[in-house]
């Protein structure tokens, strides 16, 4: 009897365990449909690239990473254009520096370029010298130095290509990452209603715009640098056979004067420097007359007697 019991007891769990898993509803991912599902297309970033979620009347989204360079130019990297700063740096001897100078600016000119800067002066011996500093399309470069070895005697030059191809992906990686951003705010901007909402969304959109507009402050940068190559010139005059050429007279007087007016400073420091010398030598002297003069015409000797 008891087995029966027993038996009976358990046929009675296997079927309350039966009927309650026929009674699960068919998804057991433990997700319901509701009305905070995760809204992707009104996605509320973060004020970083974590990815951390955050939550606005009941919507959640998550902030995307921002794009690589291989997603941004796609799998094959070898369509990515290298992007190289040339730059030059020259010194010739010439003549005339101010001609140079004016020669240079046409130069540039003729090379589709600009003169960016010029810098004349003068030394001692009169001489002028000068840096002048052009800018002209990289596919110029080579000819637009040959221009400037034309001008005089060539003293020394150098040229040097900064490969900033890397820097340059980036960068546009990270301006559409940022485009996109801005462009799924402004989308949220429109379906909102709340105020405070407005707010939160208007602050992002603020953070990513500045974002992109120092990014493209960069970007533009770059292309200039990139686009026109710099080639800076130092311009000298030869030096004058046996010195400075012609005789000065008042250069002379001058020097003649600086030669007196040197001799008096000279004179006055040793006087000063000998002055305790001095003072101490003539108390010295002083003391041994009055001591003389006191003892009488006893302490004198036969010569002074005489």
């Amino acid at each position: 009897m008891n087995q029966k019991v027993i038996v009976l007891l358990i046929f009675c769990i296997a079927v309350a365990a039966a009927a309650g898993c026929t009674g699960l509803p068919a998804s057991t991912s433990g997700y319901t449909s509701s009305s905070q599902d995760v809204v992707r297309s009104e996605a509320i970033y973060d004020n970083g690239w974590s990815g951390t979620p955050q939550k606005i009347s009941g919507t959640v989204a998550v902030a995307p990473m921002p794009a690589s360079a291989s997603e941004y130019y796609g799998a094959d990297s070898a369509t990515v254009k290298t992007k190289i700063i040339k730059t030059a740096d020259i010194t010739v001897e010439v003549r005339d520096v101010t001609g140079a100078a004016e020669s240079l600016k046409s130069l540039a000119t003729s090379h589709g370029g600009y003169l960016s800067s010029t810098n004349i002066r003068k030394n001692y011996q009169n001489q002028l010298s000068g840096t002048v500093t052009i800018r002209v399309p990289q596919a110029s470069f080579d000819a637009a130095i040959e221009g400037v070895k034309a001008l005089g005697t060539l003293k020394s030059i150098s040229t040097s290509g900064e490969d900033v191809t890397e820097q340059y992906v980036d960068l546009e990686a990270r301006k559409a990452s940022y485009t996109n951003q801005l462009a799924q705010y402004n989308a949220i901007m429109k379906q909102s209603t709340r105020v405070e909402d407005i707010i939160k969304v208007q602050e992002q959109i603020d953070r990513v715009q500045t974002e992109l507009d120092r990014l493209n402050g960069r970007l533009n940068y770059l292309n200039s640098r990139i686009d026109l190559a710099t080639i800076t010139v130092y311009l000298q005059e030869p030096e004058p056979v046996g010195g400075q050429a012609g005789h000065d007279f008042v250069s002379a007087i001058n020097e003649g004067i600086a030669g007196f007016l040197g001799m008096i400073d000279a004179l006055i420091i040793l006087l000063f420097t000998l002055l305790p010398l001095i003072i101490i030598g003539a108390i010295g002297y002083g003391i041994y007359t009055w001591q003389r003069n006191k003892k009488g015409p006893a302490a004198r000797t036969p010569e002074e007697k005489k």
